[in-house]
């Protein structure tokens, strides 16, 4: 068993390591924007506490009305903000606590990165067992959300890799959660959406792989009914599969796109240095309103259509699973206005007829998504009682807001996600309806009596209609 009690590493684990998308002090965190990724809707906290050890967190009594923890402001909706009340700035609690390296049994701090775990272990021979699209996003934004990603189909969410974390209550009570001990609120805090308590430190098992290198494959599908045979023969081939639907093709063409799959290749071998990925790009400051439009969109959708079959490549991890992270503050290309993300799962008893008619009604709508993924759901079911992903399939789409016409087009998904039995990600969710949102996850009274009385967020206030 390794510890590491210091900051990210102690001499055991790795050279301390900065990571330049998180704030290490005071006078960073004051000059943050407290805002959703999505940058919808504009809200502003009464106050922000910033943590930087695990008992700085005990006094709730000193703090006016509600809390909600925060961390790196990678979710895409209002389920991180708190409009009045106050939020918890959890990116100080950054500290690896110890490994086995036997078993991969890694505990860390909450505000720990997955970035930082990448970069001290996969040098190692280790990687997340679950990851989403980015890499900035904190060890307790990754269970309070239930993060899944390209594996879900063998892998499951993240929550299902999670053997136990400690979660303090307003009462000051410290809790030892896991599947045998308070089982309640270990399952009410996976996908909880940080509404139960604090995670002051989580405990999950990485994954051995044979280097840092992805054996890619890469094939073209011309229909939506194509990609259902071509996506099924590529799951039970590889570990990792997304694909990318081209939002502008109608007709006969419509849902065409390419499938994207790898494993971990075995033949590579590791490089005695491994250098580090740098930015492509940095987007300063926000775009102006009209860059995200049909003919820039057109423009990205030919370029992913240009693509073609890729029959084999071998790829760096890094590209391979965030390549929007190769653009930082990406989100700022969306305009001051922000952006909202929509991201659905429907059932395979649905899926094929409920995703043709969701693209066919964005394409008619003239806001053809710049960034359209679809992903299989796998039946591996996650502890949490709020989990998104279920046995189905998914397609997220991002929306430049436009004010009414954005909120009008979603409105209507809604009814053919409604009527397909679907559900839709409340970490990717900036307007729901209450009604909406207790069909989608019917367990929510139950969870209900696990938030903790001091805790609140904007999404948990909307959805249960007690603004």
């Amino acid at each position: 068993m390794i510890a590491a009690p210091e900051r990210l590493a102690s001499p055991s684990l790795a050279e301390p390591t900065t990571v330049s998308e998180s704030p290490t002090d005071v006078d960073t965190m004051r000059a943050r924007n407290y805002e959703s990724w999505g940058r919808y809707p504009k809200t502003q906290p009464h106050g922000v506490k910033a943590v930087f050890w695990q008992e700085e967190t005990s006094n709730f009594d000193s703090i006016e009305g509600s809390v909600l923890p925060y961390g790196y402001g990678r979710s895409y909706g209002d389920s991180c903000l708190n409009d009045g009340g106050t939020l918890i700035d959890m990116t100080g609690l950054r500290r690896f606590i110890s490994f086995d390296e036997e078993t991969g049994l890694l505990r860390c701090e909450a505000g720990v990165m997955l970035a930082d775990i990448l970069e001290v272990f996969i040098p190692r021979g280790w990687f997340l067992p679950v990851t989403p699209g980015t890499k900035f996003i904190s060890i307790g934004g990754a269970i309070a959300n239930d993060v899944h990603g390209k594996n879900h189909h063998v892998g499951g969410t993240f929550g299902r890799h999670v053997t136990q974390f400690e979660l303090l209550r307003s009462n000051g009570e410290r809790l030892i959660c896991s599947r045998e001990s308070n089982s309640e609120l270990f399952a009410a805090t996976i996908g909880g959406l940080g509404l139960t308590g604090l995670i002051t430190w989580a405990e999950f098992r990485l994954r051995r792989i044979p280097g840092p290198f992805i054996a890619k494959e890469q094939i073209r599908f011309r229909t939506i009914d194509e990609f259902f045979d071509v996506s099924a023969a590529m799951d039970e081939r590889y570990e990792y599969t997304v694909s990318w639907v081209d939002c502008f093709a109608s007709g006969s063409r419509l849902g065409r796109g390419y499938v994207q799959a790898g494993n971990h290749d075995r033949l590579q071998p590791t490089p005695s240095h491994q250098p580090k990925a740098k930015s492509l790009l940095t987007i300063p400051m926000d775009a102006p309103s009209f860059t995200v439009n049909k003919l820039t969109v057109l423009a990205v959708n030919i370029g992913y259509s240009l693509l073609g079959r890729v029959p084999h490549k071998l790829q760096s991890w890094e590209p391979f699973f965030y390549p929007l992270d190769m653009i930082k503050q990406w989100n700022k290309l969306y305009g001051p206005a922000g952006f909202l993300q929509y991201q659905l799962v429907v059932p395979f008893t649905h899926n094929q007829q409920a995703i043709k008619t969701v693209l066919k009604r964005v394409v008619d709508s003239g806001d053809a998504s710049p960034v359209s993924v679809l992903k299989t759901f796998g039946n591996l079911k996650s502890p949490g009682m709020l989990s998104f992903p279920r046995h189905g399939i998914t397609l997220s789409l991002d929306f430049q807001f436009r004010g009414e016409r954005t909120l009008k087009l979603l409105n209507e998904l809604d009814a053919i996600v409604r009527d397909s039995d679907g559900a839709l990600y409340p970490a990717k969710d900036a307007r729901m309806a209450a009604r909406d949102f207790q069909t989608f996850f019917p367990r929510w009274r139950e969870f209900s009596q696990y938030v903790d009385p001091k805790f609140s967020s904007n999404f948990w206030r909307r959805v249960t209609n007690s603004d």
